[in-house]
């Protein structure tokens, strides 16, 4: 009873302004990790980007000073600066200190926008040390401090006049909170790849990168990149097919707008079995696709079996055309501009308005047929492809049972290899898929039975990049892997199934185990994705050297950190430096110690929040085409002088 009356009015907390956001970070921004962090540049571009989509910006630069903060800046019109009524403060610091305040909430200020369903720039404000903000506009330049969201005591000026020939805009520079964030280092191609995608979907708006950084350790220190596309997402779909080879030049596009939606799409096949289709909604990349996606989908089906059927392409086939063969190695753009967007959940990861479907159906199933019947060509080469791929699923269907997706999986028995753990809550338990037998083996005796399961991999599985689902089947591996996870394969991958929810990728630290690792992760992406998606799939980080001094144990990733231990840790005198050529040989001890013990390990979660980046890297690193791989060895091969023959 005692215990129940603690209970009452005086017990309910509320947090005021942005209190929530600093105790609860989390919610707003997903995570305080480094996926968290970048988040709060991408806040801040996309108010930017919006000033773009209302036609008031046209350059947009972002900046990593060397201190580890971060500004943006652009030349639209600037944040409101004029007293707010209902505050009585400057809108400037309404805007930067309560939570869904802005001028995305009607359709006056911005028609479109992608930061009305956003956090917006006061999370940003909330989550950072110290944040400045200059605004140029009603004739002068205005500043404003912020402290951990709290505004500076007479922060707010106005600085000077504006010179006659000065643009208006807004610089925004924050220093993210090393009290939330788990790490506070930015890193430039993770900024880069976002910021790519913005100026593609966003045509002649230029978006410029900037590392001022210049310290050890930095890749990037230095580095400067303009993104300008003034072919929009015809260009993106260019840059996605860098590695795959197209079976005809030109890249089909086609644009519609009703009902103020605005609908753009961009297509192209290629000789490749992947397809690359990627859905954006006022520039979010909405992964799990929407009713934009749908509606592209069906009608894409629909006009190319019209137009197979019209000019008797596939009478031999005796059945229409499905969706899988007509997007087999197509790759695709779909954006549309909505003045009013329904997302679903914060994370806007998937576009819900119903009428989205119609209109973006209606427009390719009309513009992608007047297309075909101008460029006969081309739609017939569209046409032979899909059937071609149409045959091979039922040649597939045909085949033996080991090479038929279902009787190749429909086995309950665990493969043999699998030393699988006691518990039976996915939860709980990890599987450990380890490269060769010997360090299996000393992961079976090393491990913690109760919930970790090893299953041992002999040699490199097949590159599932350059195969279809019936020849990857054939794999002995790959049918092990698949049915220790227990969620299928493809079409029928079915998450709820899956045995563990953490599956670690655990490889030696060279050159063949990086190469295993990218066959496993790239089977995982083209098959298994919403592993990826889900956070499931993770990397182990064994160390490279093991340090003994006066009876302590040190491991180092790298040189550099052996070097350093060294130094400061055995002051130059190691008792023993020990290298590990690869897990295998290590004993179960060390394997435990150094790299399964959750206590020690240390893992690197594979995460996909760049979708058509990471399409396009495993194209690059594992499809046909060799020149835009050895390209890529050449500009991230740092410890080996690169050589032609």
């Amino acid at each position: 009873m005692s215990e129940q009356s603690e209970y009452g009015a005086g017990q309910i907390q509320v947090l005021e302004g942005l209190q929530a956001v600093r105790k609860r970070p989390a919610m707003y921004i997903g995570s305080t990790d480094g996926r968290g962090l970048h988040h709060l540049v991408y806040e801040v571009v996309d108010n930017s980007i919006d000033e773009a989509l209302a036609g008031y910006c046209d350059d947009i630069t972002v900046t990593i000073h060397d201190d580890n903060s971060v500004s943006v800046s652009d030349d639209g019109r600037g944040i409101p600066v004029d007293i707010h009524e209902k505050y009585d403060r400057p809108a400037l610091e309404v805007i930067m200190t309560i939570l869904h305040a802005g001028g995305k909430f009607d359709s006056k200020s911005y028609q479109v926008s992608g930061g009305l369903h956003g956090v917006g720039v006061s999370v940003v404000n909330a989550l950072s040390e110290r944040l400045e903000v200059e605004v140029k506009r009603d004739g002068g330049v205005y500043r404003h401090e912020f402290a951990r969201g709290e505004p500076a005591e007479d922060g707010f000026e106005r600085v000077r006049d504006l010179n006659d020939d000065e643009e208006t805009g807004t610089y925004i520079r924050f220093w993210p909170d090393e009290e939330i964030f788990e790490t506070t280092a930015f890193e430039f191609s993770t900024l880069a790849s976002r910021l790519r995608e913005l100026a593609f979907l966003n045509s002649g708006v230029a978006v410029t990168l900037i590392d001022e950084r210049d310290e050890e350790g930095v890749d990037d220190a230095g580095d400067e990149e303009t993104f300008r596309y003034e072919g929009g997402i015809r260009e993106f779909v260019g840059y996605l097919n860098e590695a795959r080879t197209p079976i005809h030049d030109e890249v089909i596009y086609f644009e519609d707008e009703d009902d103020d939606i605005h609908v753009e799409v961009a297509m192209q096949a290629t000789e490749e079995l992947q397809g690359s289709v990627h859905a954006f909604a006022n520039n979010i990349n909405t992964r799990e696709g929407g009713t934009h996606l749908t509606g592209f989908k069906t009608a894409l089906t629909r006009t190319v079996n019209d137009y197979a059927n019209t000019h008797g392409l596939v009478d031999d086939l005796e059945a229409n055309l499905k969706g899988e063969d007509v997007r087999e190695g197509l790759t695709a753009v779909i954006s549309v501009k909505h003045p009013d967007p329904q997302f679903e959940g914060q994370t806007k990861t998937k576009l819900g308005n119903s009428e989205v479907r119609g209109i973006v159906e209606s427009a390719t199933h009309d513009k992608l047929g007047t297309f075909f019947e101008e460029n006969p060509d081309t739609a017939r080469k569209v046409v032979h492809k899909a059937a071609e791929a149409a045959r091979a699923r039922k040649a597939a269907k045909k085949a033996e049972e080991l090479t038929r997706r279902k009787s190749a999986l429909e086995s309950t028995a665990l493969p043999g290899k699998l030393a699988d753990c006691q518990t039976r809550d996915p939860e709980e338990a990890e599987l450990f898929v380890v490269e060769g037998d010997s360090a299996g083996g000393s992961a079976k005796q090393g491990r913690n039975r109760k919930n970790q399961a090893i299953l041992p991999l002999k040699g490199k599985i097949l590159n599932v990049e350059k195969h279809r689902l019936d020849r990857i089947l054939e794999n002995d591996e790959i049918r092990a892997l698949i049915t220790a996870i227990g969620a299928g394969i493809g079409e029928e991958f079915d998450i709820d199934d899956v045995r563990y929810n953490k599956i670690i990728i655990m490889t030696d630290a060279d050159v063949d185990g990086a190469h295993i690792r990218t066959l496993l992760l790239t089977l995982l992406y083209r098959h298994m994705k919403p592993l990826l998606e889900a956070g499931y799939v993770y990397a182990a980080q064994p160390p490279l050297y093991r340090v003994r001094y006066r009876g302590e144990t040190y491991d180092a990733m790298t040189e550099a950190e052996r070097d350093r231990i060294v130094a400061e840790e055995c002051d130059g005198n190691p008792a023993q430096v020990q290298r590990f050529k690869g897990l295998g040989e290590m004993n179960p001890d060390q394997l435990w110690d150094t790299t399964m013990d959750p206590e020690n390990r240390r893992l690197k979660r594979i995460n996909i929040d760049d979708a058509a980046a990471a399409d396009r890297m495993f194209n690059v690193l594992m499809g046909d085409a060799v020149e835009p791989r050895k390209q890529f060895i050449k500009e991230h091969a740092t410890e080996a002088e690169w050589v032609d023959i």
